[in-house]
């Protein structure tokens, strides 16, 4: 899925601006957020993501209720955090450009578990979607 290519690139881009320009490794760290939370409500047909696709684009208020709705469908509350915490790289790091380098790495590893659990419920998804394909033969 196109979406979790841009997703990783963000992440890497995010992860080698951390040292040199903290304002611009957060919008990048959040961007790859937000494709994680997009990629995965797709995946797990949520219903942000067909409002996404009906109304041409995702928005602050459907990302934040995608959020929760992948942490409840994975049974994983910590997501709804590290959402959060992608959030105040948006607002605090890149708007308001507040958050040092230091603030910037305490938050790198919840964005690259977002990015990690897109990949593994894309993989997990696809691998389902093919092995049930075949069964239909």
């Amino acid at each position: 899925m196109l979406l979790l290519l841009v997703a990783e690139r963000f992440l890497s881009e995010g992860r080698e601006l951390i040292d040199k320009n903290p304002v611009q490794a957060c919008e990048k760290l959040y961007k790859a957020a937000e494709e994680a939370v997009k990629v995965l409500a797709i995946t797990l047909n949520l219903e942000e993501a067909r409002k996404a696709f009906e109304s041409g684009g995702w928005w602050s208020k459907l990302l934040e209720k995608a959020t929760q709705g992948i942490a409840k469908a994975l049974g994983i509350k910590q997501f709804i955090l590290w959402w959060d915490s992608a959030y105040k790289l948006h607002v605090d790091g890149f708007h308001e450009a507040k958050l040092s380098s230091e603030d910037v790495k305490e938050r790198y590893e919840y964005i690259e578990e977002m990015v990690n659990l897109a990949k593994k419920v894309l993989k997990k998804h696809s691998t389902a979607h093919v092995q049930s394909s075949t069964y239909q033969e």
